[in-house]
């Protein structure tokens, strides 16, 4: 399948959370601030991607992750709205690149790149199953 023919550059998708403790730092490290963590940002900047993605995914296909490249350049406490902003940037015959932001309402957050590869989740899990096997010893 050429994705470069049916997925657009320059589509943009956008999403909000609101930051609860459970998203900060300190959730998992309690002698840290209760700042809204890397982690989890970089995964609602992923969810963001992915969900700006399948709408041009044949029945049968997901995307996965495959490069984050992302800074976090500013603090956000608990009761912060944050809008992430993924953006399709370039496109090749696997891969999807995405420049991805993240505002709190008072400053750029975090900033970078996401890519994503295409791919058939019957085949991708076929490929899994054969290595589990082999972990299994089987």
């Amino acid at each position: 399948m050429n994705f470069e023919d049916i997925i657009k550059i320059g589509t943009t998708h956008q999403a909000t959370l609101v930051v609860t403790h459970e998203l900060t730092v300190q959730a998992r490290v309690p002698e840290l601030p209760p700042v809204y963590s890397t982690p989890n940002m970089i995964l609602a900047m992923e969810v963001t991607c992915t969900d700006l993605l399948k709408q041009w995914l044949p029945a049968g296909w997901v995307s996965v992750g495959t490069l984050v490249h992302v800074r976090h350049v500013a603090a956000t406490p608990v009761g912060c709205r944050v809008q992430l902003t993924a953006t399709v940037a370039e496109i090749s015959k696997g891969c999807v690149t995405f420049e991805v932001e993240a505002h709190d309402g008072f400053d750029l957050i975090g900033k970078g790149q996401h890519a994503r590869a295409p791919i058939e989740m019957a085949r991708f899990l076929a490929g899994l199953a054969k290595k589990q096997a082999r972990i299994a010893g089987t």
